[in-house]
């Protein structure tokens, strides 16, 4: 069953924004399963997890800043959330268009959460 009344839908895009004060998104070569594995690495300037803030959610979507992740040359499949820089607990992630990069670059992603 589809959630119907638009504040319900906002309350539950609200509760998956406020899972981390603060979440860091990530970048991966393959699915990182339930526990974030297949993280990228390496670069000059180095692969990083980048923060990002959620706005405030708006009839069942929620969306968080665009991060900008420096990636070295690679082919690079799933982005994910985290709830800290390095470390941290894997909150989700989501299959993203397969992006190969022949040199170093980088990969802006701006993180939405929509409740249907």
């Amino acid at each position: 069953m589809a959630i119907a009344v638009t504040t319900t839908k906002n309350a539950l895009c609200s509760a998956y924004a406020n899972i981390a004060a603060t979440t860091y998104v990530s970048i991966h070569t393959a699915d990182p399963g339930t526990t974030g594995t297949n993280e990228a690495t390496g670069g000059s300037p180095a692969y990083a997890r980048v923060a990002t803030t959620w706005g405030t959610p708006a009839n069942g979507q929620v969306t968080g800043s665009q991060a900008t992740i420096n990636l070295p040359a690679g082919t690079y499949t799933y982005a994910g959330l985290w709830s800290a820089a390095t470390g941290g607990t894997f909150i989700d992630k989501v299959l993203i268009s397969s992006t190969t990069l022949g040199a170093q670059g980088t990969l802006l992603v701006t993180p939405t959460f929509t409740m249907t």
